[in-house]
């Protein structure tokens, strides 16, 4: 099967956000005519002058409206209260407290495709960066809300999960029959074990879980207005990997999409698929060509439409191929800074995997969002550089030291040029050495996060003066 990706029409319902960003298409061998549209799609794919002079005249009433919409018409997590009132009781204890608190995001969002769900969407994040980002926050003083994808990676824990050894691995048993670490691993343990006791002491973490894109962002929304009060002292670090589209509730299958039309007698709500015979399809992708061209043989036909389920005895027509339309997910980074949390410092992360154009992105999203810093980095060298994009100041690159860069543990090691600084340019993947950097890249991230909070705090406190 072929995927097609190709853009979708989107309802007017909220064109006065007047985005440009289409919606997409996901289909299987298919290209037949698109969805009627839905009355609560997110962001109108069309521009018109009526919707540019809106934003360019209205952009506060265009946001508030656009955020009304999305969050009236997407239901909050059922945990929503239950984390609201942690959070607020955590924010509330460091701000009496004068210390810093940093909320991070970490872990990818998920996009049902199902309201029971069985099927969802999702991305690569293993949440590596925001937990490991949170370790050196917590090392630096802050108080930490760790606002997770759940069963992502954990501070402390991630040292023993997700790991290519089982974590059993590491123990063994006593002779009194108790478990023991195993000598190798001892030190660590130890050393992780006390950090994470005392962040739990001193009531310096406060974890909390989501799983969908609409979870994340009721999340966001509401712990960030929280975090009002601590004014320059919060800072915003938003390292999760959120998805751009998604499917409307009212577009939404109720139960678990079938592959089939077993079950077609029986009435099942709203669905984001749609049935369309062979025959069907071809007269209307083929609508301009000639009767001879659209002529195929029936036996030759019928033997195409046929396949083997593995459930299925003898094989069964395929009469359903899955057509999924998603909207795009509105942009609220910007609601951050005009609203939610004001005075706070705002990191966010852009991800590419195209060197040439990983700046610009940055720079886009700096422009677009009005944040302090937007950080860049390649999906290949995330772990060995990023980069510091922010406003009126020159871009900085961060990046392991050379003398940290473990040699290839396959033996084939790195290119002459490896230890040459290609200065405003990213790093060539291949001049980097096999395995991991001998340092975590988060561990000079964070100082230099630190550094530019600092400065924002000063800033905003000789303003006040």
């Amino acid at each position: 099967m072929a995927l097609q990706v190709t853009p979708a029409k989107t309802s007017p319902s909220l064109k006065k956000e007047a985005d440009s960003t289409p919606a997409l298409s996901l289909s299987f061998n298919l290209s037949g005519p698109r969805r009627p549209s839905s009355r609560s799609s997110s962001i109108s794919s069309t521009s018109s002058q009526d919707t540019m002079s809106s934003r360019t005249t209205d952009t506060s009433t265009s946001s508030d409206f656009v955020e009304n919409a999305y969050f009236s018409s997407n239901p909050p997590p059922k945990a929503l209260p239950k984390h609201v009132e942690a959070a607020k009781a955590f924010i509330n204890e460091h701000t009496s407290a004068n210390r810093r608190v940093v909320l991070i995001t970490s872990g990818g969002t998920t996009v049902p495709l199902e309201k029971n769900t069985v099927r969802f969407i999702d991305n690569f994040s293993a949440g590596t960066r925001g937990a490991t980002s949170a370790e050196y926050f917590l090392e630096s003083g802050y108080a930490v809300i760790f606002l997770h994808r759940q069963f992502s990676l954990l501070p402390y824990s991630r040292h023993y999960s997700h790991s290519t050894d089982c974590f059993l691995d590491f123990l063994h048993e006593g002779p009194d029959g108790s478990a023991v670490a195993n000598p190798a691993h001892q030190d660590k343990m130890v050393s992780v074990l006390r950090k994470y006791n005392a962040a739990k002491r001193q009531n310096l973490l406060l974890m909390l879980p989501f799983v969908t894109i609409t979870d994340y962002l009721h999340e966001l929304r509401a712990v960030a207005q929280l975090m009002r009060p601590l004014g320059p002292n919060g800072l915003l670090y938003l390292a999760a990997a959120v998805s751009d589209f998604f499917v409307p509730p009212e577009r939404m299958s109720e139960h678990k999409i079938q592959s089939t039309n077993a079950t077609d007698k029986f009435k099942q709500g709203p669905t984001t698929i749609r049935t369309e015979g062979r025959a069907a399809e071809e007269d209307n992708s083929n609508n301009n060509s000639s009767s001879n061209n659209k002529k195929v043989d029936g036996d030759q036909e019928e033997e195409e439409e046929a396949f083997d389920n593995f459930d299925s005895s003898p094989a069964v027509p395929r009469s359903k191929r899955l057509i999924v339309d998603l909207d795009p997910v509105p942009k609220f980074l910007k609601n951050l800074v005009d609203g939610w949390a004001p005075e706070g410092m705002i990191v966010s992360f852009k991800l590419e995997t195209d060197p040439a154009i990983l700046v610009h992105k940055a720079k886009y999203s700096l422009d677009r969002y009005q944040h302090h810093l937007v950080i860049g980095n390649l999906l290949t060298t995330r772990k060995w550089e990023v980069v510091f994009v922010a406003p009126g100041q020159a871009d900085q690159w961060i990046r392991v030291p050379m003398h940290r860069r473990k040699k290839s543990t396959t033996g084939g090691g790195a290119s002459a040029n490896a230890h040459e600084d290609p200065g405003n340019m990213p790093l060539d993947p291949a001049t980097l050495p096999d395995g991991e950097p001998e340092i975590e890249i988060e561990s000079l991230i964070i100082p230099a996060v630190e550094e530019l909070h600092t400065r924002h705090v000063e800033s905003l406190g000789a303003r006040r003066k």
